[in-house]
């Protein structure tokens, strides 16, 4: 978030603790103690009107938290979902970096259509030379021959729970590789999942209609067995 702000002149008012403590109070008013989905969105502030100029902005950046509650459906977490690959692609940092996680997001919201109205559960995207990037609003990941891999960063968001079952891979000795792969990868590998804030680790069944593996889910479970430890130890 601080990056971002930065690389969008956007002064945060506040450092992580400040903010950790209004998420801690947030959720502490509205008496939420399990199952807890929290969203953090930041605006640049109110403008005297309406215009994308932020030299028309009066106030500082408005904070806004959002806290429900929230939990995953257990079905979804063993039956796992289908994914559509769209015909719609990742945008190049030249356009609008995928690492600014900005409110601009219909062109996820395009694909997310494409894949709902084909009966998938999500969007797989391509970047712009064709490799699997990740998902409308997911991380994406596939198992092949015991190793796991998932896209460069160059084309996918900068997800958080991503980066963490990057990290739990290392430590617990499986090979992780960041790397451009094709669908062809996809529909011949043994698992696939994805990764997000909400859901975790979620298993993959289809993409476009073909069955990964035989959904087993071996080294999928380990990993969420692993996250679901790391997060619940913290």
């Amino acid at each position: 978030m601080w990056k971002a702000a930065r690389a969008t002149s956007i002064q945060l008012p506040f450092n992580k603790e400040a903010l950790i403590q209004h998420i801690l109070d947030t959720v502490a008013k509205n008496e939420m103690i399990n199952d807890v989905h929290i969203r953090v969105m930041i605006t640049r502030g109110i403008k005297k009107t309406p215009s994308q100029d932020p030299r028309l902005t009066l106030s500082g950046p408005n904070l806004v938290i959002i806290a429900e509650h929230k939990k995953a459906a257990t079905s979804t977490l063993k039956e796992g979902i289908k994914l559509f690959t769209s015909t719609i692609r990742r945008r190049s940092p030249d356009y609008l970096d995928p690492k600014l996680n900005c409110h601009s997001k219909l062109h996820e919201v395009q694909a997310l259509i494409q894949a709902i109205e084909a009966g998938g559960d999500e969007a797989l995207m391509l970047d712009i030379n064709g490799f699997v990037s990740t998902c409308n609003a997911t991380n994406f990941f596939i198992v092949t021959d015991g190793e796991v891999w998932t896209s460069t960063d160059a084309y996918c968001m900068n997800g958080i729970t991503r980066s963490k079952v990057i990290d739990l891979c290392h430590k617990n000795g499986v090979i992780c590789r960041e790397k451009n792969f094709s669908l062809y990868d996809v529909y011949s590998a043994d698992e696939a999942f994805v990764t997000g804030t909400f859901g975790g680790l979620t298993p993959v069944r289809r993409v476009d209609g073909k069955l990964i593996g035989n959904f087993n889910l071996i080294l999928t479970q380990r990993r969420q067995a692993l996250y679901y430890e790391m997060i619940t130890a913290s």
